[in-house]
């Protein structure tokens, strides 16, 4: 089946982008992974459904929780079996994708879960458990992205070889979860993976890459900087026709872990955002002039902060951008920094030049009330941010992972990067629990601000404080989606 004839059709979605930011239905549910930190409680990580209907009695609250019941998983990101970007005209077709499964890959343990969300959207069913094996005996560990593909196949980015070491490959199942193998062909190979994403209409996949899975379990260690075949500073560009790497990208020494990395929505513009989380820099990526190659340049600066930790030792602070997200408009971009603890947004209208509109401050590592804390150089803040409160918790640790609503209108954001660096760098999180709030958004104007109505708070879950992390909608949203170019 060929890609053109497989998503130009009813089915489960938008025929573009813009359909699904003007017509798209205001969200019900929030997907939310979830994270034990207790390596010993016999439940595992599971997925939370949260209640984000405004007219609900349980509104803001989990009404639903999927247990692993597994040891060890940390489960990290999701994704879909057919994109809500699945349009189908042809009302005879023998076969229309359903965006019935959400797929939960492992990080730590290499499973995979398959959860059926259509029987009963308010309480998914893990249906297919995928053992770590499976990815073993293909020599790939440490499973992260998922995205649907055209013809019906599932693909996961992977970071390691099967003895943890770094490796940027991925993974395909077909619509019935089976494993068919590694999709990278020819000679040329990433030195590391994490994150991807597709424009067919250009045949080019673009992935970052984050790490070794045997250097980041064990939590941040600077040294780890000295071999960087073994942590990410790079954009892996390949031709999606014939599955091959053709050109890599050194952001050098300030583009150290790019992490998410998006193409805007358009499936006809062939340029996009990485943000590197190390030292808090997005770089913008385009496709150059009458050419197959990108070329990439900073664009967002975020400085390093100059603190004391208490113990006498200076340290450079980076702002740690760990997630980034443009509205589907392709208007707005929005960038997390969870060690400085601040949500920014910028206009992209000229996306070369990003245009800050807004900032809101949801905790980090530098509030005010932090006594072991001084700021010895802030190029940015006259002053520290205070802590920030919601109805009556002080959000731990800093602004994560985020998800937009299809209008642009609401951003959700949770706490959790990864468990052992949350240990790491904000053990009071880990404590007391992780949490994922609202912000409001102009999208005429520009501008966020905090929703002080909404608050979901993981410190009280029936086996201990959990750690929410990525989030994601039944109906589609900003970040599993991607469009092909037809004229429909």
């Amino acid at each position: 089946m060929s890609e053109k004839s497989c998503c130009v059709g009813v089915g489960p979605g938008y025929a573009t982008p813009l359909d699904a930011f003007k017509n798209g239905p205001r969200e019900k549910l929030l997907y939310t992974v979830t994270i034990q930190p207790n390596l010993d409680e016999p439940h595992g990580d599971y997925l939370s459904t949260i209640d984000v209907d405004p007219e609900s009695p349980s509104y803001s609250q989990i009404i639903h929780r999927t247990f692993t019941n597994r040891k060890g998983d940390e489960l990290h990101h999701s994704g879909w079996n057919a994109c809500s970007s699945c349009y189908y005209v042809d009302k005879n077709a023998k076969k229309v994708p359903k965006r019935d499964r959400l797929v939960l890959p492992a990080l730590n343990s290499d499973f995979i879960y398959i959860l059926d969300v259509a029987t009963n959207p308010r309480k998914p069913e893990i249906i297919k458990v995928i053992d770590g094996t499976v990815l073993k005996s293909h020599n790939v560990t440490a499973p992260h992205t998922t995205h649907c593909l055209a013809n019906g196949n599932v693909m996961i980015s992977v970071m390691g070889d099967a003895e943890g070491y770094a490796k940027g490959e991925f993974i395909l199942f077909d619509a019935d979860f089976n494993c068919i193998g590694t999709w990278t062909k020819g000679d040329k190979k990433a030195l590391c993976g994490y994150d991807f994403w597709y424009q067919p209409f250009f045949d080019v996949m673009v992935a970052s890459e984050w790490g070794a899975p045997n250097k980041f379990r064990r939590g941040w260690k600077t040294e780890d900087l000295n071999d960087m075949t073994q942590y990410g500073c790079r954009l892996n560009f390949y031709r999606w026709s014939t599955q091959t790497l053709y050109q890599t990208i050194d952001l050098g020494t300030e583009g150290i872990t790019p992490l998410e990395i998006r193409f805007l929505h358009d499936p006809k513009r062939a340029e996009g955002f990485v943000g590197c989380a190390l030292f808090a820099k997005v770089f913008y990526f385009k496709k150059k002039n009458n050419s197959d190659e990108f070329e990439a340049k900073k664009v967002i600066d975020i400085p390093e902060k100059v603190v004391d930790t208490g113990n006498g030792k200076v340290e450079i602070m980076g702002g740690m951008i760990s997630d980034i997200i443009i509205s589907l408009d392709d208007r707005f971009l929005y960038v997390n920094c969870w060690r400085h603890g601040d949500v920014r947004q910028y206009d992209i209208s000229d996306p070369e030049k990003p245009k800050l509109t807004g900032q809101l401050f949801l905790g980090g590592a530098i509030c005010s009330d932090l006594p072991n804390i001084t700021v010895k150089e802030d190029k940015e803040l006259s002053e520290r941010p205070a802590p920030c409160f919601v109805k009556g918790r002080r959000l731990e640790g800093g602004p994560q992972m985020m998800q937009l609503s299809l209008d642009g209108k609401r951003l959700y954001v949770s706490s959790s990067l990864y468990s052992p660096w949350d240990k790491q760098f904000y053990p009071e999180m880990v404590t007391k629990g992780g949490h994922v709030v609202l912000i409001d958004v102009d999208i005429v104007n520009g501008g966020i601000k905090l929703n002080e109505n909404f608050f979901v708070d993981f410190g009280n879950e029936p086996y201990g404080p959990s750690l929410p992390h990525e989030m994601r909608y039944p109906g589609g949203d900003c970040t599993s989606d991607i469009w092909l170019a037809n004229d429909v």
